[in-house]
């Protein structure tokens, strides 16, 4: 059975525990995740201000925080994507209580703000990421139910909103956490058409001049580590995207073993930074429409992207569509066929596929705003992060471009060179 709730001393310590969304109520996600992701609500936890509703699919749980009755006054937030990413968003305290296991941001749009770990020893934790400058946003918090208690503390993130819930559950039997009523599972042994198993990876959009700021803080607090996601990546530059209208950095990192406080490296994080070039890419959209910096994508891990990308898509999920060039372009086809795929039924689903074998489609964003979105990854011996994808997707989108047609007068806007790029970098 999958490890997706607290289950006492034998459930593994120290992995990702769950991704909090922060959003006005009416939104439709909680619909959403489950009539087209396939997510199933098995947990919630609903006062007269707020109503917090637990998802999962597989290994992989969303919560979602609804602030219920008047929503939060307007916020603006000015974009200067040269400021560093703290002061993008202003300090909110945690004195309404609205929320359990998190802060409760006041912010203008719908969020993914909070990636949580289950940690051993919370006070300890605390007081050591306290010692190395990491303020706390929560202290430690003891809840408890009849199933138990939890003790839990929050640090602020030094990017943007993002928070971390550092959670102790060894002591709990319960669905999920305390306060949080069951509301039942799904039967063993059935299987799910859509089947995904676990979060991959967490994309940061970072504001421009940030990422070394943002790297030595995860360094530095929870004893992360850079790592060098593909051959075309440089150690101190990271891996860097050029072209018309796209300017991007991605870096990556991960758990560095024998680290306080203990995580297990079963998600990796990849921050994505705007470089200073002409043309708004995908992250200038995001920092600009999300106010500030923040989760920009999550990946969720798939043994099986074909059956689960046509699942999800016949239940409504949109997808970005790569140029049909990028299955056409010179070795592609012959490339998918020697990995044992179908080019024809990849481009009819529009999963990309890398030499080092790594397999991802991009959802379209899932709140009004251009921000945040889901990818689907299957890996066949491909540990770290191909960029294959991103070579072929610009060589294809160029070819189109030199046969004549002028930008964005005859090309539509999903395959213009800063579109497609910035939407397709994300299969690091």
């Amino acid at each position: 059975h999958s490890n997706w709730h607290c289950r006492g001393p034998e459930k593994q310590r120290g992995r990702l525990s769950h991704i909090t969304f922060h959003v006005p109520t009416g939104t439709g996600l909680v619909s959403d995740l489950v009539d087209k992701f396939r997510f199933h609500l098995f947990a919630e936890r609903v006062t007269a201000r707020a109503r917090q509703l637990a998802l999962r699919k597989g290994a992989a749980v969303f919560l979602v925080n609804e602030r219920l009755g008047e929503a939060p006054p307007a916020q603006t937030f000015p974009f200067d994507p040269t400021r560093p990413a703290l002061a993008q968003q202003p300090v909110l305290g945690h004195s309404d209580g609205e929320f359990l296991y998190d802060i409760s941001p006041l912010h203008p749009v719908s969020t993914a703000s909070n990636v949580c770990f289950e940690v051993q020893d919370v006070p300890t934790v605390s007081q050591s990421l306290q010692e190395r400058g990491c303020p706390l946003a929560i202290p430690p918090t003891d809840v408890t139910d009849s199933g138990g208690s939890v003790t839990y503390c929050v640090v602020r993130s030094v990017v943007g909103n993002i928070s971390h819930t550092l959670l102790d559950c060894s002591r709990y039997r319960g669905a999920f956490l305390p306060g949080f009523r069951a509301m039942g599972d799904v039967p063993e042994g059935l299987r799910d058409p859509a089947e995904a198993t676990h979060f991959d990876h967490i994309t940061y959009a970072c504001s421009r001049g940030s990422t070394q700021a943002v790297l030595d803080w995860y360094q530095h607090c929870f004893g992360f580590q850079r790592f060098i996601m593909n051959r075309q990546g440089d150690v101190a530059e990271g891996y860097r995207i050029h072209g018309h209208g796209v300017g991007l950095r991605l870096t990556a990192m991960r758990y560095r073993k024998g680290s306080e406080p203990r995580l297990v490296d079963d998600c990796k994080f990849v921050l994505a930074e705007s470089l200073p070039e002409p043309g708004k890419n995908q992250v200038d959209a995001f920092l600009e429409q999300h106010g500030g910096a923040g989760i920009q994508h999550v990946a969720l891990y798939t043994t099986d992207i074909v059956s689960t990308a046509r699942a999800l898509a016949q239940a409504g999920v949109r997808f970005v569509e790569p140029p049909q060039a990028y299955y056409s372009e010179a070795g592609k086809a012959e490339e998918i066929r020697a990995a044992g795929q179908d080019p024809w039924l990849l481009s009819q689903h529009g999963i990309l596929l890398d030499t080092e074998y790594l397999m991802q489609i991009f959802t379209k964003p899932i709140f009004p705003e251009e921000t945040f979105f889901l990818e689907l990854i299957e890996r066949r011996g491909a540990a770290g992060f191909g960029e294959g994808n991103i070579r072929a997707l610009w060589r294809s989108v160029q070819a189109y471009l030199d046969k004549g047609k002028s930008l964005g007068a005859d090309i539509p806007a999903g395959l213009r060179t800063g579109s497609v790029l910035s939407q397709h970098y994300s299969c690091l």
